[in-house]
């Protein structure tokens, strides 16, 4: 019998439970290709205060639940709600923490004013999402991460998490999207994301900036292969990435079936 690969998808937004950018429905369509096509696929996203429970049937998981994730000079308890995604037979796990995603907004206030803990934010879903993987037990193929949020995970991978069995197999892609903020994630950012000693300056490096450009930047330089999300990408970060040397690349279609996808995906987990 043949082990079917596993892909995990780690996003900002999944349609229909949050849709800021054209690449929620696109990754809500890979999700179901890929499970329709010989892959075991999970999903995790923030749950956002305004993600509705009742509407999309989220319920708690006490067995994963519990979990304190450690930012700054802080833990932070980490409570995983789960729902199956509508017309699919797949799990969409939800990562929550009463203090910071429990809020009716999403990242702007009712004014649009810029919530100061992002870069707070930022670091708790990322640090969360691989330690939410760590307790599944359940080793991803394919690690695909989508939206800047998501931009810190390529590189714990490759570094603290690196010895970790789990992911001792994990290939990662990450999309570079569409730039959807101008604000800054805060001037104590790369101290709030230095998570370990085993974390070298070298490594943050790429996140100085704490910006939306610098999180696609990071995510997109620590992966195995990057994919454009959008046709209107930073222009400087795409041709920066669009032809390096060592990773696959694939190209941003409106008309695409996403076999192309499907395709890297098996390539990756080869």
């Amino acid at each position: 019998m043949v082990t079917k690969k596993r892909i995990l998808f780690i996003a900002n937004e999944i349609s229909p439970y949050l849709e800021l950018t054209e690449f929620a429905e696109t990754v809500n369509k890979l999700a179901v290709k890929a499970n329709d096509s010989s892959f075991e696929v999970r999903c995790i996203m923030p749950r956002f205060g305004v993600i509705n429970e009742r509407r999309h049937r989220l319920h708690e998981v006490v067995r994963l639940s519990g979990i304190n994730v450690s930012i700054g000079s802080d833990d932070y308890p980490l409570q995983i709600k789960v729902a199956s995604l509508p017309n699919a037979r797949l799990q969409v796990y939800f990562l929550d923490n009463e203090d910071l995603f429990k809020r009716k907004f999403v990242f702007n206030d009712e004014n649009e004013k810029w919530f100061e803990d992002n870069g707070l934010r930022t670091g708790f879903y990322c640090r969360g999402a691989l330690e939410t993987v760590k307790k599944f037990g359940w080793p991803p193929d394919i690690i695909h991460c989508s939206g800047w949020m998501t931009g810190l995970i390529p590189m714990y991978l490759k570094t603290v998490y690196k010895k970790e069995p789990v992911f001792s197999h994990s290939k990662v892609v990450f999309t570079i999207g569409q730039n959807t903020f101008k604000e800054k994630l805060g001037t104590d950012f790369l101290k709030l994301i230095n998570i370990s000693p085993l974390l070298k300056p070298k490594d943050l490096e790429v996140f100085k900036e704490a910006n939306n450009s610098a999180m696609f930047r990071g995510g997109a330089t620590y992966a195995e292969a990057i994919t454009f999300g959008t046709d209107k990408p930073d222009k400087k970060l795409a041709e920066e990435f669009d032809k390096i040397r060592g990773k696959r690349i694939l190209h941003y279609n409106a008309e695409s079936d996403l076999s192309d996808y499907l395709h890297l995906y098996r390539e990756l987990a080869k």
